[in-house]
């Protein structure tokens, strides 16, 4: 049976907050789902929305230190585009948003690769987290990690 295109939320808020607080997942939610949609898209303008100028992120890739700065995180999609063009997949399947007022985390797991490389491991997830805070009145990504198990 084939996974749905559709992200899962796996499991409803349980914080304190009441309907602000489901308002808060809901926007983070489709915050993450427009992402996503642009990294496979390729668009990079839609991959930087919703980001902090001071982003730190982790990637699979190098450098070690990770990408700091907005300027710094754009200069890491043009690869990852220019491999998404092979015939990519890169699709959210499992997602969790945890808000407060003024700061959330997100994790989230996605299909991520050739054809050939999901047929070969179907069961292959890259691991997504992002911690958030508010700014400005919306939700921006603050940090952002993504990573894969060592098959090794």
């Amino acid at each position: 049976m084939p996974e749905s295109t559709t992200p899962t939320p796996t499991s409803p808020s349980t914080l304190p907050g009441g309907r602000g607080q489901a308002e808060a997942e809901a926007e983070i939610l489709r915050l993450v789902e427009a992402w996503a949609r642009a990294a496979h898209e390729g668009d990079i303008a839609g991959v930087l929305a919703d980001h902090s100028d001071d982003i730190v992120m982790f990637d699979v890739p190098p450098p070690e230190g990770g990408a700091r700065g907005l300027d710094a995180y754009r200069a890491t999609w043009p690869p990852f585009f220019e491999w998404q063009r092979t015939g990519a997949l890169f699709e959210v399947v499992e997602v969790d948003v945890t808000a407060g007022d003024d700061v959330a985390f997100v994790w989230a797991l996605l299909r991520c690769g050739t054809e050939a490389d999901l047929a070969a491991t179907p069961d292959r997830r890259l691991r997504l987290t992002l911690g958030l805070r508010r700014e400005g009145g919306g939700w921006v990504v603050a940090h952002e990690h993504h990573s894969f198990t060592d098959r090794t």
